[in-house]
Order: structure tokens, then C-alpha cells, then sequence
């Protein structure tokens, strides 16, 4: 596996989002704390090759959410910061896909390799590696620039955020995608 300019993929970040870091609200626990750093390297390697790069943002319906439109937590993180030309694909649900027109401008732009990156890695990052890999694409999604927090099971059994994201990995590793990191993908190119 190795990533080509003639490939030309794309790079999707994930609701890489300021209101992920408010993480009392999110679970109080949060994992790999260098994702976003290890994501704004890629963005960066992706920039200076001129290849496509596309920010999806999570724009809640609901008004209390931090991720709500109205809210400061809905703009992207300084790290990550799209520029002038960098197409942003609002969403409302998990999946980057559902009611945005991302496929579409993959298909118009013939875009076969994707490299996923962002938050939350067992919810939207998840949701839409899982759709990436159903329609097709040569998807690639990056361990150590994906996070996500802890959660309560249904009879109130803790899981700490690092099983969350091992096993939201481990289940799209292979299926979906090929789990990789970011040192990977900087090897590769």
C-alpha cells in the first residue's frame, strides 16, 4: 500500500471541531490527545502536494449542542483551519455522506483513495469510513489522528475512551478500510 499523487486522494477531516474540547461535556475522558496535532501534519503534507483536501463539520440541530451553528464549539479547531479553497461539507447526522453532496464531488473530481481523519473515531469517523468503503473508495483511515471518550454501557459499566477507540478500529480494520497511522502515510507518499 502507498499513496501516489497520480492516485490524487483526498483528505477528509472529520469535525475536527473546537466543542470536542470541552471534554467534561463529551464524557469526561478523552484519548489520544496528539490527534489533532498528527492531523494538521497530514493537512499540512497535503497542502504543499496540492491535493484534495475536504473539512467536514457537524452543524447540530440542536440548539444547546456545542456543535449547534449559533455556538463558538461549531468553528473548526486553529489547528486544522481550512483556507480559502478547501471545501467545506456541513453535516447534520454522523456520516459525511448522508444529505452533503461529498460523493458527488469525489465521483466529479474521480477520486478512488480516501485518508480519514477527525472526531469522534467510533461515531461520525466511523459512520463514514463505513460508507466510504461501501461505495467503493480505497479508503485509509489514521489510528493517531482520530479520538474519541469514554462511555457508560447500558447497565452503567465504564469503557475508557482508548477501548472505545481500539475496538471502533478493530472493527472497521479490513472491512471497511485499512487502519493505518500518520507516520505511515508520511512513509508512504
Amino acid at each position: 500500500m502507498s499513496f501516489s499523487i497520480v492516485d490524487r486522494p483526498a483528505l477528509i477531516l472529520i469535525d475536527m471541531q473546537k466543542g470536542f474540547n470541552n471534554v467534561a461535556y463529551w464524557g469526561g475522558e478523552r484519548n489520544n490527545l496528539d490527534a489533532e496535532a498528527n492531523a494538521g501534519e497530514l493537512l499540512a503534507l497535503w497542502r504543499a502536494k496540492q491535493l484534495p483536501i475536504f473539512h467536514v463539520q457537524h452543524c447540530s440541530t440542536t440548539p444547546t449542542s456545542l456543535l449547534h451553528e449559533s455556538n463558538e464549539g461549531n468553528q473548526f479547531m486553529d489547528i486544522v483551519q481550512p483556507i480559502v479553497g478547501e471545501p467545506i461539507i456541513k453535516k447534520q447526522v454522523n456520516s459525511a455522506f448522508i444529505c452533503t453532496d461529498l460523493k458527488e464531488r469525489l465521483d466529479k473530481e474521480l477520486i478512488t483513495k480516501l485518508v480519514i481523519v477527525g472526531l469522534t473515531t467510533d461515531h461520525c469517523v466511523s459512520t463514514t469510513t463505513r460508507m466510504a468503503g461501501n461505495f467503493g473508495f480505497d479508503t485509509y483511515l489514521v489510528a493517531d489522528a482520530t479520538a474519541t471518550f469514554n462511555k457508560t454501557g447500558l447497565d452503567g459499566q465504564h469503557f475508557s475512551a482508548e477501548l472505545i477507540h481500539e475496538t471502533a478500529l478493530a472493527s472497521l480494520n479490513g472491512e471497511f478500510a485499512t487502519v493505518v497511522t500518520t507516520d505511515y502515510v508520511k512513509q508512504h507518499f
